[in-house]
């Protein structure tokens, strides 16, 4: 009998971790939804959670899974997204860092994950956050090899008020490290564009960071990380407002700071 009730975490009856748009999109732009998705494996049972719970902040990026499929039909660029919440196993962080299964998440308790031993923690790295950043490593590597350059372009979302506290920005531009030249561009560009942009707000770009660093830090590649406020993308209107205006800022970014 094995101890390890997580050994082929995903079966038949689950999704693949990865949700691949537009992969031959010859944009600049790869855009990546790291908290897209709040699917749990089926043998998780939900990690003891009731459903309202999963389609809480705590569980996902709030319509980034939206924004970024229509981002890749308006700049013709792909979109990998991962479809498993961030709550199973958060693919924005390192395996070894402590909030990388968390057993908390703003005061709610995640029972599914107390007491998790090594085993079960790297059943869930081998079946959801290794295939989804070896699928960006492997769509940037075949872009290289076809000679298209690469601007890496993280999508998230944050809540309107967090422990009380109205937060004004509309949208924030993160960096911190690397090719900073081209995320500045994209704050200049956004905030010429009569939106309330945060730089390095609500969220300052820090070391728990995992996937810009792991894929355009080493390579030198440009990046901007995004956070949009989640009433920004509450309604289809929204959602395509917020594209026209990110693509906007994207573009003109691209053709005022050195990306290649």
């Amino acid at each position: 009998m094995t101890r390890n009730k997580e050994v082929g975490l995903l079966t038949s009856r689950d999704a693949a971790p990865v949700e691949m748009r537009n992969r031959d999109g010859r944009s600049l732009f790869l855009l990546l939804g790291d908290h897209a998705g709040n699917r749990v494996p089926e043998g998780l049972a939900d990690l003891g959670l009731a459903p309202a719970e999963l389609n809480r902040h705590i569980a996902l990026d709030i319509g980034v899974a939206a924004l970024g499929r229509r981002l890749s039909l308006e700049l013709d660029a792909p979109f990998i997204a991962q479809r498993y919440s961030r709550l199973v196993i958060d693919s924005n962080r390192a395996l070894s860092h402590p909030d990388s299964i968390a057993t908390t998440s703003d005061g709610t308790v995640i029972a599914g994950n107390a007491g998790l031993d090594a085993d079960r923690r790297r059943a869930r790295a081998h079946a959801i956050h290794m295939p989804y950043h070896q699928a960006i490593t492997d769509l940037v590597a075949a872009r290289d090899a076809q000679g298209v350059t690469t601007i890496i372009v993280s999508l998230h979302s944050f809540t309107p008020s967090l422990a009380g506290v109205t937060r004004p920005w509309q949208a924030g531009v993160l960096y911190g490290g690397g090719r900073e030249d081209f995320a500045r561009a994209v704050l200049s560009a956004l905030a010429a564009d009569d939106l309330v942009v945060g730089d390095n707000l609500p969220y300052q770009f820090d070391e728990t960071d995992f996937t810009v660093p792991k894929h355009a830090f080493a390579s030198g590649r440009p990046y901007v990380e995004f956070e949009i406020r989640q009433d920004m993308l509450e309604t289809d209107e929204r959602i395509d407002e917020m594209t026209r205006r990110l693509s906007l800022a994207l573009t003109s970014a691209a053709t005022t700071s050195e990306v290649r």
